[in-house]
């Protein structure tokens, strides 16, 4: 039986799986709890429930990655001030904890094979701590629960426990599923890493670690500066322990294999997959993937900028990089750029015509994760391709960073880590002491809180995460850690138009797309052959969606950015408010600092 057969079950049990639920509520296994929770396959059925709590990430709305988002987010009324306690939501999602909690609460009952019994223990204390760490993300202080809360019990109306405690106790939740988690299998999984296993543990433990140890170094306000450092070196050691005997590698040696990554639906026997979503037609588990391409977002110019010349040199480098058009950009650069960015003649089905960008998304739309073949696309929620929810990777990466920043880092560190990512696209290998030399002055600009002798090496690991990790969930989270929220602040932007007319963006020299002023003023085409003119795709910008930073001329950039500008407040907007309905339930609770 495979893990999907037990979600019926699991949901029964859990109570909480299938529509909303809080803290507070009295749990709905009262009749059954009785009679389970008393072998290890017990525990194994109801830890096979928690997994929907970690899904994979295949987005990066809300972050500087995204150039214009029409369906709205949480975000973007932030940084337009439009975000208050009485208007922001959250605060709802106690269900899970409950749910972990519930079997925490009754495992002392479980008798069989001890060892067994502390694995499921430390998957469920894993889900513990992927929750708390995203609340401390969200809110800084949160109040800490370790068992199920009856509906009179007085501490449902605590105070918010201080961040040092709840991290703390993330940390020791991970230590235990990092030391009790084994990396064995039940006998009927299929495939074997959708379950979690002790480098799954060790992964999420370096990534909390990583972005703990770098939130308490750049956020000064918090006087936490001094714990840092033992954060950082459990980054290291967390991901040193995965490189060195976790048997996991970088795959493939093309732009193909990495995009195989996200568009397919066989990955799990990739050497670089830790941990999966597995989605399968014939089991009827599927994702909504085929929406990255041209639905509600596009990708950014900031993006897009960041991935070097195919020669290792920055693009931002290049004289007349920020006016080179759709068509040029994608020439002699980093091989991830088109597999991240719609490049010029995509195709979504071999026999197809070049797909045609959209400007007033600003023309940049994303491809990674798009699913390439048509027989793994079935429509809203129909796409069957494998996404990896933990791949090595990002292993890599968090071991170049924490090292880095504590100023470890060796060569010989770049070449088993970053080095490693580069190569398998072809691209040049990092110099440690010629990144150190001379940092480059464009992420300077953009990072200027990163000082010191490894200033430049730790902008290039920051660029090198940037393009490998893009799309993957990770950006906003980073901009946080690193203090670099103002760049939310700053308007989007798309690509590069050189003046009003009709432009090639499929890359066959005949013009797909014509940027106009307006309906009432077409001289700018006036020219073009009738042929042309019957198949061009106009846009005005007399509607109102964008307009060119130069007026005629430019980037594109968009209205939404000139009639509510974006402003980030720095330290407020590090954190989330606490919905008002709450803090009148519980008047123990109070709002993030600025709020």
């Amino acid at each position: 039986m495979k893990r999907i057969s037990y979600i019926l079950l699991a949901a029964t049990l859990l109570g909480v799986s299938c529509k909303k639920d809080f803290l507070q509520r009295s749990p709905q296994t009262s009749v059954t709890k009785d009679i389970f929770f008393n072998t290890p396959a017990d525990l194994e059925t109801y830890t096979n429930g928690l997994y929907g709590q970690l899904r994979a990430n295949w987005n990066d709305l809300y972050s500087d990655n995204i150039s214009v988002n029409t369906g709205g987010s949480e975000v973007d009324n932030l940084i337009r001030g439009g975000l208050s306690p009485a208007t922001v939501g959250g605060w709802n999602n106690w269900g899970n904890l409950r749910s972990i909690n519930y079997l925490l609460d009754n495992v002392g009952k479980t008798t069989g094979d001890q060892a067994a019994i502390n694995h499921y223990i430390g998957v469920a204390r894993f889900f513990r701590a992927n929750f708390y760490y995203n609340m401390v993300k969200r809110y800084g202080d949160v109040p800490w629960y370790s068992h199920v809360m009856g509906t009179n019990d007085e501490l449902l109306y605590k105070a918010k426990d201080p961040r040092t405690v709840v991290v703390d106790s993330v940390m020791a939740d991970l230590e235990y599923a990092v030391a009790n988690i084994k990396n064995t299998y039940p006998a009927n999984a299929s495939p074997r890493n959708t379950y979690l296993t002790q480098w799954a543990a060790l992964t999420l433990l370096a990534r909390v670690a990583l972005h703990e140890g770098t939130y308490r170094k750049y956020h000064t306000e918090l006087n936490l500066q001094a714990s840092a450092q033992t954060f950082l070196q459990r980054a290291v050691s967390a991901s040193q322990a995965i490189i060195d005997n976790g048997g996991f590698d970088i795959s493939g040696s093309s732009a193909a294999d990495y995009r195989a990554l996200f568009s397919s639906n066989n990955i799990a026997a990739n050497k670089e997959v830790i941990f999966l979503q597995k989605n399968s037609k014939d089991l009827g588990v599927a994702n909504n993937t085929h929406v990255v391409l041209d639905w509600q977002w596009a990708l950014s110019s900031s993006l897009a900028d960041e991935f070097l010349t195919k020669d290792g040199t920055p693009y931002t480098s290049v004289a007349g990089y920020d006016k080179k058009t759709f068509t040029e950009m994608f020439n002699n650069r980093d091989p991830r750029l088109a597999e991240t960015i719609m490049p010029p003649g995509f195709t979504t089905a071999p026999a197809n015509s070049a797909y045609i960008t959209r400007p007033s998304f600003g023309g940049y739309l994303q491809v990674k994760f798009y699913p390439r073949d048509p027989a793994l696309r079935g429509g809203w929620e129909l796409n069957y391709t494998d996404l990896p929810i933990f791949r090595y990777a990002e292993v890599l990466l968090i071991n170049a960073e924490a090292k880095a920043e504590l100023g470890t880092l060796t060569q010989g560190d770049i070449n088993a880590t970053v080095n490693k990512i580069r190569n398998r696209v072809g691209m040049p290998a990092l110099n440690m002491v010629a990144a150190n030399a001379a940092p480059d002055a464009y992420l300077g600009a953009m990072y200027p809180l990163v000082t010191g002798s490894n200033k430049g090496v730790i902008l290039e690991i920051r660029r090198e995460r940037r393009v490998e990790l893009a799309c993957e969930g990770f950006r906003f989270d980073d901009l946080y850690r690193w203090k670099a929220g103002p760049l939310l602040g700053q308007a989007s932007s798309g690509m590069y138009i050189p003046a009003l007319g009709g432009y090639d963006v499929t890359g066959d020299g005949v013009e797909d797309i014509a940027i106009l002023q307006s309906k009432n003023d077409e001289g700018p085409i006036a020219g073009l052959p009738e042929n042309v003119k019957a198949k061009i795709v106009k846009y005005y910008i007399a509607d109102g969606e964008f307009y060119l930073s130069n007026t005629t001329s430019g980037r594109i950039v968009f209205a939404k950015d000139k009639v509510q500008p974006r402003n980030f407040v720095d330290p407020k907007y590090y954190y989330f408010p606490i919905p008002v309905e709450q803090t009148v339930l519980n008047k123990n609770l109070t709002q993030p600092s600025g709020w």
